[in-house]
């Protein structure tokens, strides 16, 4: 696992260093059920970038990776009721990007905000542990991808999900914690 991480990290660098935005496993790659409906963003660029932990299980490589976020879509749709999976990209412990609803789609991942921001959501539960130092690093890659696609305001908000809802416990208190050290996390009260 070790060497996979690390080499995947440096292919993250290199991309990263290159201007380039991390590669996205699309949701035909991953198998993603058709979504019940579709509503498109109003407004971009979006002003928040929204950070979730799945609070499910952890994963390592595109096999485990793809079955997890199989699980949230299943759970979203079946359990939930809401049209597809909740969140616009989920990261996994390896650094794979996988395609939510993507850059253009609104979410359902943060009550209130869904229009006015992504969610990306790391693979995991971070109440006792950090995420992948890959995990973390392809997230703020990702999150830079946005606002170099116009996608995200170069100006945008960085918020965990907790911030918006404090009744859930999302990022997890580790993550939390962590993300409280990202460039531009923002600690005040926010409105759509």
């Amino acid at each position: 696992m070790t060497s996979l991480i690390g080499t995947s990290l440096l292919s993250l660098l290199i991309t990263f260093a290159q201007g380039a935005c991390p590669n996205i496993i699309s949701r035909a790659e991953w198998g993603a059920r058709a979504p019940k409906s579709i509503s498109y963003l109003s407004h971009q660029p979006v002003q928040y970038a929204f950070i979730h932990h799945s609070a499910m299980n952890d994963c390592f490589d595109k096999t485990s990776c793809i079955a997890e976020v199989k699980a949230y879509q299943n759970l979203h749709m079946d359990v939930r009721g809401w049209d597809d999976v909740g969140y616009s990209f989920i990261i996994g412990g390896d650094g794979s990007v996988f395609e939510g609803r993507g850059w253009d789609k609104v979410g359902a991942h943060t009550l209130g905000y869904n229009e006015v921001g992504l969610g990306f959501c790391l693979s995991g539960n971070f109440m006792d542990h950090l995420p992948t130092t890959i995990q973390m690093n392809t997230t703020r890659a990702m999150i830079e991808c946005g606002v170099s696609l116009g996608k995200i305001s170069p100006s945008y908000t960085l918020r965990g999900h907790r911030d918006m809802k404090p009744s859930t416990l999302c990022p997890g208190d580790k993550l939390y914690a962590e993300i409280l050290t990202w460039p531009h996390y923002r600690n005040q009260t926010a409105s759509p």
